[in-house]
């Protein structure tokens, strides 16, 4: 067990705010250890017969060590429904002045968040003189600020065509795909809606707060910031985007330099935007361990709350046939059947290494020999999820 596990985690197990937040922190904890169980494997050579444990993982979505490779397929998934038109990265963050709130209420303002700047954008879509059509829109929320701080956002890309009432595609209105939508009118239309949601909200009793009327009247007094980047570059880009922003959690492990034991602090790596100076642009925090799981559980998402939604013409109900029906307009391929391919047969593609051979002799299968089970009653979802093993299949 790492220093980040034992120290922190332990700490956040314990320490944690709520029984929902404690139990995510000792899945954290616990990952790839024996508290979650193992599987015994044996080389199948009589002249080896070397013997490895293989310990379970967690399997938790907020884990820095779970999901990379099942984000890799379904990043391929998601770029396979790519269409040959320009793509744009808009950003639509909440003011500070909502964050209290927010917190009290976080399923249903991160819901309202996606809601508000989806409307924002398929209404300027709709919009003749923007498009004429709904575009298609892939959302992800992000709640974490460089060192860890709250600061709610979410991240769309929109495809710069769309498809009108009848299903036809309508082309990118400008040829030099220098913007999509004017950002004033993106700023406006998504502070309006989402101010009036919220008191919808306030009325029917689902977001109350003592200071409820004078948090929104600050909220209201300021500009709120969307954000519109200039398009990719092409698919590629796209992809490496997605790759950055819907596969990690809070942090990601290499941001983390440091967990001192004795000092019970944990450093890290940000990165600060307002740094004009390149060589200064990374910089180095140290907290406590308790400060840093206070941060760390802030961006806890409600349970089974998605943080991945798409729009427009990329809804889930249909959007297998949609696509296909838009990709014959282009005369392209239909979409190719989703392939769920094997653990050892990712990794080879990845790294070029073989998990089947045995790591001491090179020459020998490593055959199951027996399973574990996790020491605790809440991790038996795990061994159903470890059971996809490719080691169980030899």
């Amino acid at each position: 067990m790492n220093p980040l596990q034992s120290e922190v985690f332990s700490y956040g197990a314990t320490h944690g705010s709520s029984s929902y937040s404690r139990r995510i922190f000792s899945k954290l904890r616990d990952c790839h250890t024996a508290a979650l169980g193992y599987h015994q494997t044996q080389c199948s050579e009589s002249s080896c017969k070397h013997i490895h444990y293989q310990y379970h993982s967690c399997g938790d979505r907020h884990c820095m060590h779970c999901g990379f490779l099942s984000g890799k397929e379904w990043l391929e998934n998601k770029m396979s429904e790519l269409l040959p038109t320009a793509y744009y990265h808009i950003i639509f963050t909440l003011p500070h002045e909502l964050n209290s709130l927010i917190m009290g209420h976080r399923k249903e303002l991160f819901s309202l968040l996606f809601e508000a700047s989806s409307y924002t954008l398929l209404k300027l879509g709709a919009d003749p003189r923007y498009l004429g059509a709904k575009p298609g829109v892939i959302s992800v929320l992000h709640t974490t600020g460089q060192q860890l701080s709250f600061h709610p956002h979410v991240h769309c890309i929109v495809s710069g065509g769309g498809v009108d009432n009848t299903g036809k595609w309508v082309k990118e209105k400008r040829a030099n795909n220098n913007f999509l939508f004017p950002r004033g009118a993106l700023q406006v239309i998504f502070k309006a809606y989402f101010l009036e949601q919220l008191r919808k909200l306030n009325k029917k009793g689902l977001v109350n707060s003592e200071d409820f009327d004078e948090v929104v009247k600050q909220a209201g007094y300021k500009k709120w910031n969307v954000e519109a980047r200039k398009p990719f570059g092409g698919p590629a880009q796209v992809l490496e985007y997605l790759g950055r922003y819907t596969t990690k959690t809070a942090i990601s492990k290499h941001r983390i330099l440091a967990v001192d034991e004795h000092a019970k602090t944990v450093t890290f790596q940000y990165k600060d935007y307002r740094e004009k100076d390149p060589a200064k642009l990374y910089k180095v925090m140290t907290l406590s361990i308790s400060e840093f799981c206070r941060r760390f559980e802030q961006h806890f998402l409600p349970y089974r709350f998605v943080r991945i939604r798409h729009y427009g013409y990329l809804q889930n109900h249909g959007r297998t046939e949609r696509i296909n029906a838009l990709l014959s307009q282009f005369e392209l391929k239909k979409l190719p059947p989703k392939i769920k391919l094997e653990l050892w047969v990712r990794v080879m593609e990845l790294y070029g290494m073989d998990i089947r051979l045995c790591p001491k002799c090179k020459i020998g299968q490593m055959r199951l020999v027996a399973v574990m089970p996790a020491e605790k009653p809440y991790e038996n979802s795990i061994i159903a999820r470890n059971k996809a093993s490719p080691l169980l299949n030899m």
